[in-house]
């Protein structure tokens, strides 16, 4: 009887051993793919961020902001798809990227400037807008990468006190023109929100649009705008939710030939 019981405690103890093992061997082998998983990202997010600072110390001439220069044969070479160069200054002074557009807003998700593949990708031009960037309504995207590339910085617009320090972007052409923006408005949006229209039948249509993007930005700017205006939107994602966009939208109040 005693042995009996002695045996069968030590099936129990053999069984308990043998599922430990497997919930270990388990464990370890979700850890060691969580870990390849992220070394692959995080690889990539590497790759991505020297590909463009190679790129910047290629094209770009900066000195500061009246002596910022693009050399737009060089990009041109690399990528025909170029149409501009979009830059901050002072901050977020990591967004200064090279601008693409094709006939899709799908390409450039995955495939960055020079074309390779990486979930970085690049900040595009949508393709239903002018590559002139005369559009009542012209809509650059670029991804929210967790590493601060690309659009991340995008989100430091939710504070009115970031926005009161830096409230202008530029872009720059292949024609040798500089553009400047005011931002007059930054909050989050539904990507299926007005934000997103490109034409406007009237100029009411357009006043309407106009203060809607007012209406949903996260404070007053007090910028002024109207129908006679041009309005860049730069659009992203957010850290809330798959259907929501941040959009930063500044109204050109500048435009200058650097030739």
């Amino acid at each position: 009887m005693g042995n009996d019981k002695h045996y069968r405690r030590g099936q129990r103890k053999r069984k308990g051993g043998v599922i430990s093992t497997i919930i270990f061997i388990v464990a370890l082998a979700v850890f060691c793919f969580s870990g390849y998983q992220l070394y692959g990202i995080f690889s990539g997010y590497s790759k991505g961020q020297k590909e463009y600072d190679k790129i910047r110390e290629m094209a770009v001439d900066e000195k500061d902001k009246d002596n910022f220069r693009v050399n737009f044969d060089e990009l041109m070479a690399i990528n025909p798809d170029t149409v501009g160069w979009l830059r901050f200054y002072p901050e977020p002074a990591q967004i200064s990227y090279p601008l693409v557009q094709t006939d899709n807003n799908d390409l450039y998700l995955k495939k960055t400037f020079s074309a390779n593949e990486n979930t970085v990708g690049a900040i595009f031009l949508n393709y239903i807008n002018h590559p002139d960037f005369n559009d009542k309504n012209t809509i650059i995207y670029g991804h929210r990468m967790k590493d601060n590339s690309m659009f991340h910085e995008l989100e430091k617009y939710q504070e009115k006190s970031f926005w009161e320090e830096n409230q202008y972007f530029y872009i720059y052409t292949p024609d040798g023109r500089e553009i400047t923006y005011q931002i007059y408005s930054a909050g989050i949006v539904k990507d299926i929100s007005d934000s997103y229209k490109t034409e406007f039948l009237s100029n009411e249509e357009f006043d309407d649009f106009l203060e809607t993007t007012k209406i949903a930005g996260a404070y007053d700017t007090g910028v002024q705008v109207n129908v006679h205006d041009l309005v860049v939107t730069l659009s992203t994602c957010t850290k809330e939710s798959d259907d929501n966009r941040f959009v930063v939208r500044g109204v050109k109040i500048e435009e200058k030939n650097l030739d």
